[in-house]
């Protein structure tokens, strides 16, 4: 196995998922950039709690485990939620964890639900349950180049409860980013249509301000 393992490396070399240096999946420049702390936001009604603030490396990181699937890079991210689950304190609450789901179009490009699997995760590390209650019913436009109005607008309505789906408890939204608060805000509002508990958001990353 270790000689496996050596021409493993010398054929596929360890880059860091931030910034492509060779030896490390993530170097000690990009270590600075991606360390999780925590920090505490609100959108409308619920508190957002967060890891890491959005920065370039965060974004490159993200991209590695959404559209590439690196396992390292997901680590980076389970690591982050994790983190932030314990710092918030949820310990007083029946939690449940609901995951921002992915849209049909992104689940085949993917191969995977990326938060939902993400989330999967977490749930296994922390020993919280997962309720992979929400889905999307129409399409929507790629949010990266929207401002808040036009995130909002695209977002509005987009979510509902799956069918068969009773996530009872306090219930903590997941998703990789929080950036204007659009896609939490729905996800919130579909959850809370249905006379469904959300209490929090936890994210990786927090985009300050947020925009």
């Amino acid at each position: 196995m270790p000689f496996f393992d050596s021409l493993n490396q010398l054929l596929f070399p360890t880059r860091c998922f931030g910034c492509a240096a060779l030896g490390l999946s993530i170097c000690s420049n990009c270590r600075y950039d991606w360390h999780p702390h925590y920090y505490k936001t609100h959108i409308s009604q619920l508190n957002v709690h967060s890891a890491v603030p959005y920065s370039s490396t965060a974004s490159r990181i993200i991209l590695a485990s959404k559209e590439n699937g690196l396992k390292g890079a997901d680590n980076l991210i389970i690591n982050a939620i994790t983190h932030v689950l314990i710092k918030a304190d949820f310990v007083n609450h029946n939690i449940r964890l609901v995951p921002i789901p992915s849209s049909p179009s992104a689940r085949r490009r993917r191969g995977r639900s990326f938060i939902v699997d993400i989330t999967k995760s977490v749930a296994q590390r922390s020993g919280l349950p997962l309720s992979d209650s929400l889905e999307l019913t129409r399409r929507v436009r790629d949010q990266s180049g929207l401002d808040a109005t036009a995130r909002a607008h695209n977002m509005a309505g987009a979510f509902a409860l799956k069918r068969g789906a009773y996530p009872r408890g306090d219930l903590i939204l997941i998703d990789d980013v929080v950036t204007t608060g659009a896609t939490l805000h729905e996800a919130a509002r579909a959850l809370r249509s249905a006379g469904f508990n959300p209490i929090a958001a936890v994210t990786a990353c927090l985009a300050q301000p947020l925009r």
